[in-house]
């Protein structure tokens, strides 16, 4: 597809970036993502992918719109009470580029749904919020070699990096994460309502600058974001050759 008119003039402020032009926003265009959850961090990181001009977004979440979402889940109002966060979120999305094609999946990824969902998109953006998922997306994207933007937060504490299958010295998130600590929630912990939209920002722009091949990608990098000081730290992520998943033995 190439773009119109409307749609150069629509993008105009990230066209004019040298390292973006016009090839990089027709490769946004032309391109799917897939983000698994409609929560915290998936509300902000498909917002700006769809303002940013991705042309094809699957978005899966199985959950229903509550009142204790609204204080971080922005593509969600009170309106939409009761409704299916994919059903409220493709509204949301519609209204800010009505060219964007939105898949809404109602149900939860997981087994042969994971894998088709996985298997036809170009980068998938881990929004979800239990490690059991993230372990599932993560030997999903080893097995079809697709991109994996990983994000997290909690508390007053977030994260992201990127897991790439393509680098033969890309460590996966199995490398990063042995085992998962299945009580750490929003629902239990808590969690400020900006950190979440920093992290799904950070997540957004990963996905661009793989996409259209610019920038630095976090591969084999975490980044981790304090927002009680305002800092951030990165870590370096190697391969672990020893992983269960991803290694060699």
């Amino acid at each position: 597809m190439v773009m119109n008119d409307e749609q150069l003039l629509r993008f105009s402020r990230q066209i004019m970036l040298p390292e973006m032009d016009v090839i990089g926003q027709q490769k946004l265009l032309n391109s799917s993502v897939l983000i698994i959850g409609m929560g915290g961090l998936g509300c902000p990181a498909a917002m700006y992918l769809a303002a940013a001009g991705v042309g094809r977004i699957t978005i899966a979440d199985d959950d229903f719109v509550e009142v204790s979402n609204l204080q971080r889940q922005i593509a969600h109002s009170h309106s939409n009470l009761g409704e299916l966060k994919v059903k409220s979120a493709e509204d949301a999305l519609k209204g800010l580029n009505a060219d964007v094609e939105i898949t809404a999946i109602k149900e939860r990824l997981e087994g042969a749904l994971l894998e088709e969902a996985v298997r036809h998109v170009d980068v998938v953006v881990d929004c979800c919020d239990n490690f059991i998922t993230r372990f599932a997306v993560n030997d999903s994207c080893l097995r079809h070699s697709k991109p994996l933007v990983s994000g997290a937060a909690i508390r007053m504490e977030g994260q992201v990096a990127v897991f790439d299958s393509r680098e033969a010295d890309s460590p996966c998130y199995h490398c990063l994460y042995q085992d998962g600590n299945q009580d750490e929630s929003c629902a239990t912990n808590g969690v400020m309502s900006p950190v979440v939209g920093i992290i799904g920002s950070m997540q957004a722009m990963e996905a661009i600058k793989l996409i259209s091949n610019i920038g630095r990608p976090l591969r084999g990098r975490l980044l981790l974001f304090d927002a009680s000081t305002s800092q951030w730290r990165e870590m370096r992520l190697l391969k672990d050759p020893k992983c269960r998943v991803c290694g060699s033995n």
